[in-house]
């Protein structure tokens, strides 16, 4: 299992909001009914295997061009680990217990 952070930028919006961009990312996963992920305040983190990640980032980075935008930059980081399993809760409290 592996965790990704995923941030989609459009670039030459209408307006300075992306909050509407982002939303459309976002409906892309909730159609995903066994992909857990959480909205953060600079991306999103999506928990499920990497092929299956690396498939939704492509499909959130191109639901802007679908909104008739002309460039896309997206950011992904994933981390995987293959001695256990990772949950966006885990990593939360892994830093918690050690403040």
């Amino acid at each position: 299992m592996a965790m990704m952070e995923i941030s989609v930028l459009p670039v030459g919006t209408p307006t300075a909001s992306l909050s509407s961009w982002v939303a459309g990312a976002v409906k892309l996963l909730e159609k995903e009914k066994d992909i857990k992920f959480e909205l953060t305040p600079m991306g999103t983190v999506i928990v499920g295997e990497t092929d299956r990640l690396l498939t939704l980032a492509g499909n959130m980075h191109r639901s802007a061009f679908t909104g008739g935008i002309k460039r896309v930059v997206t950011t992904i980081k994933i981390d995987e680990r293959l001695d256990k399993s990772l949950t966006i809760e885990g990593k939360i409290r892994a830093v918690k217990e050690k403040l």
